[in-house]
This record gives C-alpha cells, structure tokens and sequence, in this order.
C-alpha cells in the first residue's frame, strides 16, 4: 500500500505520537456499534514506523486462516515476508534499469507469494529487529537500501557485478537479521518452507478480488497501482458482488484481507468509524497513513470540516462513482487492512469491522468500523480463500 515515507522526511514531519495524546471514549463519539458476526482472530500487531500494512494484514489473515481450519493461535513473522519481497523488488529494479517501483509498499498479494516461495516463520523466530529498536522503525533501513540499489542501477562500471545482491542482502542481514537455514519450534526442526508446509496453507487457494469498469467482469486483470509490483492477477466482479463475496466469507468464518483508500476526510481512526458523509466525499491527503505519525493534535485539526457525532447521511455509491473516483486518483491504493466481522450501529446502519495494525491505543483497542457506503466507495481489492466465495459468483469467474 503507499507509503508516504520520503514525504514524511521531506517535511520534516515527527514520526511518533505523543506521550499527551489521549484515546478517544467510545461514549464521546456519538456511535453505538453493535457486532453482529466476528470471526476468529489473532491480536492486533503494530507496524509502528514501518510501510508494511500489506503484510501485516496478510500475514493476520493467514493466522486466522490457520485458527479456522482448527489449528493454534500463532504469532507469524512479517519481516520474514517482508524481507523476501526486498530482495524481489531489488532484482525487478535493476533488470527494469530503474524504471519500476522500490518502496517498502506491497499488496494483498505479497503473502501468499513469499509463503509459496520461501516459506514462513514464526515471530519468536525471525522479528527483524536486528537493529536496536523495540518496533519496527525502517527509516533509516529504507534510505540505505534505497541509495544502494540506485547506485546499482546506475551502473557506474557499464557492467554489473556477480556480487551486487550479495552487498543488498548483508544490509538486510544487518538490520532484519540472517534467516536460519533450519530452526527448532515447539520441539520440532524445520527449514522456512517446511515449516510453511506445516501449516497447511496453499497460495492457489486465495483468490484477490477487485471491482473496477475499465477491464471486464469475470476475467483476471492486472490491477494497475504501484504497489502491484508482481504485476499479479486479479479477479473482476461488479461491487455488490464484491460486497456479498465479503458478507458470505465473514458468515461463513473467513477473514477478508481488505485494501482500501484511507483518505477521506470521514476516516476516523481514533474515533473508530470511516464513513462517506453525504456532501463531504473529496479525498483529503492529511487523513492518509501521513496523519498517523504527526501528533495527534494536528490531525484533529486537519479533520475539523468532519466534525460528526452520531449517524449521517451518507453519500449512494454507485458502480460509476466507484470509477471516477478511482479515475480521477480521489481513490488511492493506501492501506491494507483485515475484515473480521459485521456491525449495526444505533440506527441500524451496517458496518464491517476491521483490524488495523497501529497498535491498540484507540477507542477500540486497534479495530475500527466501515460503512457500507465507504466500503462500496473505497476498496480497492481483497483477499480471499475461494471457500468463501459465493457458488454462483465462483462460476462465473470460473
């Protein structure tokens, strides 16, 4: 999802909350929710200072995935995974002389990927938290990796070295650490890929899911935002069938990885809803992962147009709206989130409830609740295992 880094450094903008900051009173927000169907899940993480929503919320769907076909509640490594899609997007830069993406960014299907590939470990195992740091803080990792795979690219020699990417994973060893060949866990050895295996879970049984007019429905397409950098397929449905894929996994006790754009001014984390109240729909970059790094003071400021306590009129998405607010980059690919349940509020109004990875100092301990409106408005795509999509829809995407 994108990641606002290099402008965060451009601006000098402080990248930690601050001590004075207080979480919200779920009384004082004017919402009464009430959750009607919650499906398993792992508890929040956090991914602090680091642009890996993509992969916490994969990597939280996976350990849900894992929960539902009966088996433990495990605490899996992102920065393993985040880790292997480095090394990935190094090379794709270099053989693209430079002219494809390098960001800490990523999509819902970067997971899935790494696991097929190389395998999974356990957070006790790989932590990535070489580097003197209690969270994850990839600022400095990220400039080093990316001045040196620029230097690369440049190819200041008119021929690249066999050692290059040798030079680009000892500056990931420094700060995630090496990845064992072999480890031992609860007793057992095993290597990244055997361990994945051990779980049980296949990359061809998730099937990513967008909604969009400029390709055809029920045929695979290649999602065009930046964080797509596997230049992976997705499958094309109208958005009421995005929608009841989502209501048939969540009845049916499956997750939903959920990317979506967080930029609307009626996205309020620390109040714990994200609508699209009528009249009020423009795209508001202050509201992106940007505001979560400046104090928490500032935003409210920022977010001050939207004042809202209680239930509003919300805007009527259509399939039209949804395009030309992605036409028109109004929709942005910004953040990967988890689905894990439905809600009403005191009105009847329904809601999806989803887990964040920022931590759980907010009203609702790290969750939060979206309106159907901003659902239908602002997804861009999901995961999810094909068990859960609905026959009919299956069919048709055969």
């Amino acid at each position: 999802m994108k990641y606002l880094f290099s402008s965060l450094l451009a601006l000098g903008m402080a990248f930690s909350m601050s001590a004075d900051d207080k979480v919200v009173e779920a009384d004082s927000t004017g919402f009464k929710f009430t959750d009607v169907k919650l499906v398993k899940t792992t508890s929040v993480k956090d991914q602090n200072k680091s642009g890996t929503c993509w992969c916490f919320a994969g990597t939280s769907h996976f350990e849900d995935e894992i929960m539902k076909a009966g088996g433990d509640s495990l605490d899996l490594s992102e920065m393993f995974t985040v880790r292997q899609c480095y090394l990935e997007k190094a090379v794709r830069y270099v053989r693209m002389y430079g002219s494809t993406g390098f960001s800490p960014g990523g999509s819902i299907l970067d997971v899935p990927y790494v696991w097929e590939n190389y395998g999974a470990l356990p957070e006790e195992v790989y932590s990535g938290l070489g580097y003197g740091e209690e969270k994850h803080n990839h600022g400095e990792l990220h400039a080093v990796l990316s001045a040196y795979i620029r230097a690369v690219e440049s190819n200041p020699n008119k021929k690249l070295t066999p050692v290059w990417l040798k030079g680009f994973e000892g500056i990931l060893d420094a700060y995630f650490g090496k990845v064992p060949e072999t480890f031992t866990y609860k007793g057992k050895t095993y290597t990244p890929q055997s361990y994945a295996e051990s779980l049980g879970l296949k990359a061809d049984n998730y099937a990513a899911i967008s909604s969009f007019t400029h390709h055809p429905y029920y045929k695979p397409f290649m999602l065009e935002v930046a964080d797509n950098w596997l230049w992976g397929q997705y499958q094309n449905v109208p958005m009421e069938e995005l929608k009841a894929i989502v209501d048939n996994a969540i009845d049916k006790g499956y997750s939903v990885v959920w990317a979506a754009d967080i930029s609307e001014g009626g996205f309020k984390w620390k109040e714990g809803y994200a609508l699209m109240p009528k009249g009020k729909s423009e795209g508001d970059m202050d509201a992106t992962e940007l505001a979560r790094w400046v104090k928490l003071s500032d935003k409210d400021r920022l977010d001050s147009k939207y004042d809202i306590k209680g239930p509003v009129e919300e805007e009527v998405i259509t399939q039209e709206s949804r395009q030309a607010m992605f036409d028109s980059q109004e929709t942005t690919d910004d953040h990967g989130m988890v689905i894990i349940g439905t809600a009403v509020d005191q009105e009847g109004n329904k809601y999806y409830k989803v887990k964040n990875s920022w931590d759980t100092n907010q009203v609702y301990d790290g969750y939060f609740y979206v309106s159907e409106p901003y659902f239908y408005a602002k997804t861009v795509s999901i995961l999810v295992n094909k068990k859960a999509i609905p026959s009919d829809i299956a069919k048709k995407m055969k």
